[in-house]
């Protein structure tokens, strides 16, 4: 897969991983989360998977009306890529996202994903 795809599928990913059906889904997130998955949310918490997918499936503060700005993806390997991008909501509720994402049996699953408040550019 060429840069440009592996670009387009990952923002396709991430994109995917905002929408409400997608984060109440168990069987969604399994698909798309390593089982070693690790996040440092922008709450300051970190989760691991069967933490993230409790917590995604609870939230009462869908992200659906969130705009990715600023995507880019840098590859770290043949098998492992860096996406970074802003993710803007309300001012007070923007940050700037990083995930890791590799690919196994032919799919590509987050490993890692960070979150870290800003305001809005």
């Amino acid at each position: 897969m060429d840069d440009a795809a592996l670009t387009a599928l990952l923002l396709q990913q991430e994109e995917t991983l905002l929408t409400p059906h997608v984060r109440r889904s168990e069987a969604a997130l399994a698909q798309l989360l390593a089982p070693e998955f690790l996040e440092f949310g922008s709450s300051g918490r970190v989760f691991d998977r069967p933490a993230i997918i409790t917590t995604l499936r609870d939230e009462t503060d869908p992200l659906s009306n969130a705009d990715v700005r600023d995507f880019r993806c840098v590859r770290l390997g043949p098998d492992a890529a860096l996406v970074t991008y802003m993710l803007l909501r309300a001012p007070a509720a923007s940050s700037l996202r990083s995930s890791v994402w590799v690919l196994r049996q032919q799919r590509w699953v987050m490993v890692f994903h960070q979150g870290t408040r800003t305001a809005a550019a």
